[in-house]
């Protein structure tokens, strides 16, 4: 309390007891009891008034006691499961949370993980995958800025996530206790094997197998990849003390269209503790996207270089320059691309009429834009002889298949005769074009669909000169050739827009979540934001059917489905309110990542350890570690001074007592009648 508060507090008990004096004892003769209980009554009253007005700031100190968090942390996977140390782990961590000296020294807080952190969960040992490295990020979240130990009960195996050994903070002392037979077995394993999940048909696809030997012995091995019943490649494999891994490349056909399902399998003669982490299956899906495309022009130009190279940037498309007079069988290709048709033309649209193959078709200075309006009726065009430079503006809206804006404003200026286009048919916009950054109400790329018929224009020369700016900005053509692939691939398609367009995976390994998207369009095309959509999922094995709700994200609808065993899967999403459906089928790989480590891995678990300042631990060493931990004197309990204040204007009895006193001496003045 200030002093000015002091002051005024004893000014107050003056003026009330002046007051009060003046009015009941100054030049009164008779100063009996009841007059006397009265000026203290008004005395009172009129001290709680003035105290009331002034209202001083009361200030308590109580002080509080802070522990230092000692999160004990449990691995919740299967593989605690598999290495025999579930029982185990529910002890050590049960007498470790009950330890009543631990409880007075820290803050004792039991945790749990598998592929996510969880916080009272019941330990059930049958999580699918390990992510230490999230235990760190949680704890790091939960206690912000503070020094704290962690006991750790895991094998030291993870299977997802960054390397946990540097995830945890240097000031957060890690005290691993290791759960496994830390004895060494004879054991071949596929550490690892790399492959593309899309291989094309009548190509090879590589894979990469990392095989790991744990023994001490001279030993061989066969290593195989097998399809079904059949052996596609085998090979012999010779380990040793001093030869404890190897690493196979193998190159196989993609013969077949479709999801393709293969085993990785590496065997001896020797006893083996676990051999479920002698095999691997994985599944390549094999796709047929070849494309063949004419390039058709009567003139020699810079572009068509340029477009050849961008289209041929991906493999499965071949492109073909050819000249108007020369090209004889349109039917031999998948895509026709009219580079500034002229008269010579006029065969190439007069074939196409029948075939109705896809077109892009490119204009210039020397395009025939009669040939044109004769030939097509999406754009009509109204053209005078002056040329002029075209600039692009990207159109974020457009949405006939997914494209980033490489930087196309950037882009030098095409070159097109310059006049007027009339829209006729369905016709979306990529590029608006621009004159020196005013808008005209052309397009400078467009795409048109007519039922299964689909086209493309762009209007103007000198493309080639956006591949090289495109180089000189990202070091790369990749970003212009994926560009001019996805024209291609929209023109080589004969889809009709779909209303319900579903994302999902050939294939997923078992214990993976299975995230399955989706997107529902109205009439106009426009995302539906109030779509009903579900998936009624079937095992084709034992035709056991579920059915799940998507939900809404951002631009999607999506749908997580965990829990599923190994086995072939068909589903359909369908949108409730009309009718529409997709229908496909997915592979669930019979691979569970946490079968396939025999020991804990305790060089790791040493090495956080050591990186911490921490020490790695034992089950039959748990008491050791309660000491260590209650010996720690870099984790003090911390005392706190809190100190809180109120205003005593707060104070409810205070009013209390203002209306008893108020109310007394009227009841009293009255009763005695000097009123």
């Amino acid at each position: 309390m200030s002093t000015n508060t002091i002051l005024l507090l004893l000014l107050s008990l003056v003026i009330a007891a002046g007051l009060s004096f003046y009015q009941y004892l100054y030049k009164v003769k008779n100063k009996s009891r009841t007059v006397l209980f009265l000026t203290f009554l008004r005395f009172l009253s009129l001290f709680t008034i003035l105290i009331l007005l002034i209202n001083p700031i009361i200030s308590r100190k109580t002080y509080e006691t802070t522990k230092t968090p000692l999160p004990i942390v449990v691995d919740n996977s299967q593989s605690i499961a598999e290495l025999k140390q579930d029982n185990i782990a529910k002890e050590l961590s049960q007498k470790l949370s009950d330890n009543t000296k631990l409880k007075d020294k820290y803050d004792v807080q039991l945790y749990n993980f598998d592929d996510n952190f969880y916080s009272g969960k019941p330990l059930d040992f049958k999580g699918k995958q390990s992510n230490i490295h999230k235990v760190a990020q949680n704890l790091k979240q939960l206690f912000r800025n503070q020094n704290f130990p962690i006991v750790l009960l895991s094998d030291g195996n993870q299977t997802i996530g960054n390397d946990y050994v540097y995830s945890f903070p240097q000031n957060n002392q890690v005290y691993p206790l290791i759960l496994g037979d830390t004895t060494s077995f004879l054991d071949l394993k596929i550490n690892q094997l790399n492959v593309n999940k899309y291989a094309f048909l009548k190509n090879k696809f590589p894979v990469e197998v990392f095989l790991q030997y744990n023994g001490s012995k001279a030993i061989n091995a066969n290593f195989s990849i097998q399809q079904g019943n059949s052996v596609l490649y085998k090979q012999t494999i010779s380990f040793s003390s001093n030869k404890k891994s190897q690493q196979i490349s193998v190159l196989l056909n993609a013969n077949r269209v479709g999801v393709q399902t293969f085993k990785a399998v590496i065997s001896s003669s020797e006893n083996e503790k676990n051999k479920y982490n002698n095999s691997k299956n994985f599944a390549v899906e094999i796709i047929d996207e070849r494309s063949e495309i004419a390039l058709i022009s009567a003139i020699n130009h810079p572009d068509l270089g340029a477009i050849k190279r961008a289209i041929e940037s991906n493999v499965q498309r071949k492109v073909t320059l050819v000249n108007p007079k020369q090209i004889k069988l349109l039917q031999d290709y998948n895509v026709l691309i009219l580079y500034q048709p002229t008269g010579d033309f006029k065969s190439i649209f007069e074939q196409n009429k029948k075939l109705q193959i896809n077109t892009f078709i490119i204009t210039g200075l020397n395009t025939d834009f009669n040939l044109l309006n004769q030939n097509q009726d999406q754009i009509q065009f109204e053209m005078s002889g002056q040329s002029e430079d075209f600039t692009a503006q990207f159109n974020s809206q457009f949405n006939s298949f997914a494209l980033d804006n490489i930087g196309f404003e950037q882009f030098p200026p095409l070159e097109n005769p310059f006049g007027r286009f009339v829209i006729k048919g369905n016709v979306t916009t990529l590029l608006e074009s621009q004159i020196r950054n005013i808008k005209t109400e052309n397009p400078l790329l467009a795409f048109a669909e007519n039922g299964r018929k689909r086209n493309a224009f762009l209007f103007g020369e000198n493309i080639w000169k956006w591949r090289v700016e495109s180089h000189v900005k990202t070091k790369s053509f990749e970003q212009f050739d994926v560009f001019i692939d996805k024209t291609i691939q929209f023109l080589a398609s004969n889809s009709a827009k779909k209303s319900l367009i579903v994302t999902h995976e050939s294939f997923y390994n078992s214990g993976e979540s299975i995230e399955i998207s989706a997107q529902y369009f109205n009439k106009n095309y426009e995302f539906e934001e109030n779509a009903l959509l579900t998936i009624q999922l079937k095992n084709k094995k034992t035709n056991v059917s579920k059915i799940y709700d998507f939900l809404k994200g951002s631009g999607e609808y999506k749908v997580n489905l965990e829990g599923f065993e190994a086995g072939n899967y068909s589903f359909t999403v369908k949108e409730n309110n009309s009718k529409a459906s997709y229908s496909s089928n997915f592979e669930i790989l019979d691979f569970e990542i946490e079968k396939q480590a025999i020991n804990p891995d305790v060089a790791r678990l040493n090495q956080l350890a050591t990186n911490t300042n921490g020490r790695v631990f034992y089950p039959t060493q748990v008491d050791k570690l309660i000491d260590e931990l209650l010996k720690k004197e870099s984790f003090p309990a911390i005392q706190k001074e809190i100190i809180k204040k109120s205003p005593l204007i707060d104070w409810i009895w205070l009013l209390i007592i203002l209306a008893i006193s108020l109310a007394t001496e009227w009841f009293t003045r009255k009763y005695n009648g000097m009123l």
